[in-house]
């Protein structure tokens, strides 16, 4: 077999980029042999400057961050690229388009995923960040879905709970509990599946505790890093 392609992660918040990074430590064994993954890199930004340029809607200041975190991929020797924050995403045509390397986009990866599922209208879940932007709305279009966003004070909450305490590692019980009555909220609008659309959400709501089926996009976004590692599509 022939070498496997080295994968960079951007990482945004810690949580998130550790659960990309276990799992594709985890499930390269599959794919590759016992104990077996692709090299991998990460580099991180502070999470602080991302939401400052979050909070005054400066995608070109998101940009630049991230376009960093490629530059130093690249140096150490990184094929391609993936970023395991699906808020950023915002800012991702102005970083591929100064990319020194290709990436991955995370939206796409949840859409063909939903798609191929036979899935056809998805609730969104994520900070108010993501909720409020195209990233997903625009992936899904692409692929015939329909994207239902919850009510605003719903994702507000759903906002501050994860900026306040899953990007810290922090899970409650209640936390839970307030995520599962917002996906049940959007299977009653008629929803059949659910993105968790940041990627902390996976580390509490998973298929067993939700009322719609889940897409995962942390995970989904790993296992297509795998694919394109083992693949050698450079």
């Amino acid at each position: 077999m022939t070498t496997p392609l080295h994968i960079g992660i951007v990482a945004c918040s810690a949580e998130g980029a550790a659960l990309c990074y276990r799992t594709i430590c985890a499930e390269g064994a599959a794919l590759l042999g016992p104990h077996a993954h692709p090299e991998v890199s990460l580099h991180s930004a502070s999470l602080a400057d991302y939401v400052r340029c979050l909070d005054q809607d400066d995608l070109a200041g998101v940009a630049a961050p991230m376009l960093t975190s490629a530059q130093r991929l690249e140096r150490a020797g990184a094929d391609f690229l993936v970023c395991p924050d699906n808020t950023i995403h915002q800012a991702f045509p102005q970083v591929a388009a100064a990319s020194p390397l290709p990436w991955l986009h995370i939206a796409e990866v949840v859409a063909a995923e939903a798609a191929a599922r036979g899935y056809r209208r998805i609730g969104l879940t994520g900070t108010r960040w993501l909720v409020a932007s195209e990233v997903y709305p625009e992936k899904l279009r692409a692929c015939g879905l329909e994207c239902v966003r919850p009510p605003d004070a719903e994702r507000d909450e759903i906002g501050r709970l994860i900026m306040d305490e899953l990007v810290y590692g922090i899970f409650r019980p209640e936390t839970v509990a307030y995520f599962q009555r917002v996906i049940e909220g959007l299977k009653a609008r008629g929803c059949d599946a659910v993105v968790l659309g940041c990627t902390e959400i996976p580390l509490i709501i998973h298929d067993g505790n939700s009322a719609l089926p889940t897409l995962d996009s942390t995970r989904l976004l790993a296992r297509a890093a795998l694919r394109r590692a083992v693949g050698g599509e450079r």
